[in-house]
């Protein structure tokens, strides 16, 4: 764990001292969130029942723009080429770089949530569903993301295919999350929703960091 935690150091830093970039999915996410109100008037009913939605395709599309710089920088400099060299096991060593991602890019998401909840209208059932729903799904986008950041990390263009492999995975989530959030509002259950989405995440967990480090061995040959 010790490798785990110098790879968290290191990253943590990195990303502070680029603070400008690490601002922009918060930012994107809150002006997203912000503009709908205008666009589509603000009614109450009309905002309480499309705001689940709206929050959770911003928090997708912050996602895909902080995913873009996950392994770029390193690839450029070479820094991922080392990791590979090191004796150190890269599964870890990725599992750490997205653990900082998701800290530094989906942890104020979740910080902001009450205020995005306020500016919808959701009611205080909807937010907590609302808020579950972010934290068990935010780490899963990161580390599906990371599979398809790995694969395109040496691609001049890579920021397009990444959008295209991933939003068509995410939509499962996308589905369970936005029901579960329905469900509060209707004073129903959604236990099984959540469920879901967290037998997602676990298996992501296990799986894709070993999927992560095969991918950068591939981008970098």
């Amino acid at each position: 764990m010790q490798v785990f935690w110098a790879m968290f150091k290191r990253d943590w830093v990195l990303a502070f001292r680029q603070n400008a970039e690490f601002l922009q999915p918060v930012l994107f996410c809150l002006l997203v969130v912000t503009m709908f109100p205008l666009g589509i008037g603000p009614s109450p009913q009309t905002l309480q029942k499309v705001g689940p939605g709206i929050i959770w395709v911003a928090a997708l599309l912050a996602s895909l723009l902080a995913l873009e710089k996950l392994f770029k920088q390193d690839f450029l400099d070479g820094s991922l080429e080392q990791l590979i060299l090191t004796p150190y096991p890269l599964p870890l060593l990725a599992l750490a770089k997205i653990t900082v991602h998701w800290v530094v890019s989906a942890l104020p998401l979740l910080l902001l949530s009450p205020i995005l909840a306020l500016f919808l209208n959701l009611t205080w059932d909807m937010y907590w569903a609302l808020l579950f729903t972010l934290l068990l799904g935010t780490p899963l986008m990161s580390l599906i993301g990371a599979i398809a950041v790995a694969l395109t990390a040496g691609l001049n263009k890579g920021g397009t295919l990444l959008g295209l492999l991933l939003l068509p995975v995410y939509i499962p989530l996308l589905i369970f999350a936005t029901a579960t959030v329905e469900s509060a509002s209707l004073n129903l259950p959604y236990l099984a929703q959540l469920a879901i989405i967290a037998a997602m995440l676990l298996l992501a967990l296990a799986l894709a960091p070993f999927a992560v480090a095969h991918a950068i061995k591939v981008s970098q040959n």
